[in-house]
C-alpha cells in the first residue's frame, strides 16, 4: 500500500482551485497586482474560520456579523473591509469547505492500485471529519435546505469532477481490479456518507459509544473498520 498522503490540518485556510461557489474577498488597498499581503491573508482566515463557527452553531439566520467579528478579534468595521455582508462571509466558508473536502477526491489516481487509492481516500475524508467536524455539519444544513448557496457548484464543477472520478473507478472495473457490480458514483456516495457520519451524528455515536474520533483509538477502529468494509465489498 502506497504511504498515507498529506492530508490538510484542521480548518486549513487556503484556497485551492476547481471549485468557486462564492466570491472571493474584495481587494483591500496594499493588494499587490491583485495579490493579498500575508496579513490580509491571515485575517481572512481568522474571518472564515470564526464564520464557520458561528454558522456551524446558529445557522445562517442565527449568526451575526458582530459574533463573527468577536470570533476572528477585530472590529466590525475592519471585517467588513473584507466581506461587506453576512452573505458573502457564509458563501466564502461554504466554498472552502468544498474546497478541502474534495482536495482528497482530486487525487484519485487511475495508475495507482484501487486498494491503496481508496483506503487512502477513506482515511484522508475520516481525518477531515475528526479535525474539522463543524464544516461537514454545516454544509449537510446548507444541503437540507436546498443548498440555496452551492447548488450552482454541485450542478457544476462538482458533478464533472465526481464524473471524472467515477471514469477512474470504472477504468478499474474493466481492468478485473474491482467487482463488476460496482457502481463508481454509489461508491463516492457511501465514502462520503460513511466517512462524515462521524461529524455530522457526533452527538448520536458520542451517546452510543462514548466517543468521538478525538479519541485516537476509536478513530483507529472506525478506518480500521470502514476500510475493511469497503474494500471488502469492492475489490475483486
Amino acid at each position: 500500500m502506497s504511504p498515507t498522503r498529506s492530508t490538510p490540518k484542521s480548518s486549513p485556510l487556503k484556497r485551492k482551485p476547481g471549485l468557486r461557489s462564492a466570491p472571493a474577498a474584495r481587494q483591500t488597498p496594499g493588494d499587490t497586482d491583485g495579490k493579498p499581503t500575508r496579513i490580509q491573508e491571515r485575517n481572512r482566515a481568522r474571518i472564515l474560520e470564526a464564520g464557520l463557527l458561528e454558522f456551524s452553531r446558529f445557522g445562517f439566520g442565527g449568526a451575526t456579523i458582530e459574533k463573527i467579528a468577536a470570533g476572528a478579534g477585530m472590529s466590525k468595521s475592519n471585517l467588513l473591509y473584507y466581506y461587506p455582508t453576512k452573505t458573502a462571509i457564509y458563501e466564502a466558508v461554504l466554498e472552502h469547505i468544498l474546497d478541502t473536502w474534495l482536495a482528497p477526491l482530486r487525487m484519485l489516481d487511475i495508475t495507482g492500485d484501487p486498494a491503496a487509492e481508496l483506503a487512502d481516500y477513506i482515511r484522508q475524508k475520516l481525518k477531515i471529519s475528526a479535525e474539522w467536524p463543524e464544516a461537514s455539519r454545516l454544509f449537510a444544513s446548507e444541503i437540507l435546505q436546498g443548498a440555496p448557496q452551492v447548488k450552482p457548484v454541485l450542478q457544476g464543477s462538482l458533478r464533472q469532477l465526481v464524473s471524472e472520478k467515477a471514469a477512474v473507478i470504472r477504468a478499474w472495473i474493466a481492468a478485473g481490479k474491482l467487482k463488476p457490480h460496482v457502481e463508481p458514483v454509489h461508491l463516492i456516495f457511501l465514502i462520503w456518507s460513511a466517512t462524515q457520519h462521524y461529524a455530522d451524528f457526533e452527538t448520536q455515536v458520542l451517546a452510543l459509544t462514548g466517543k468521538t474520533l478525538k479519541d485516537e483509538a476509536f478513530r483507529g477502529e472506525a478506518e480500521a473498520a470502514l476500510v475493511a468494509t469497503i474494500l471488502g465489498g469492492v475489490l475483486a
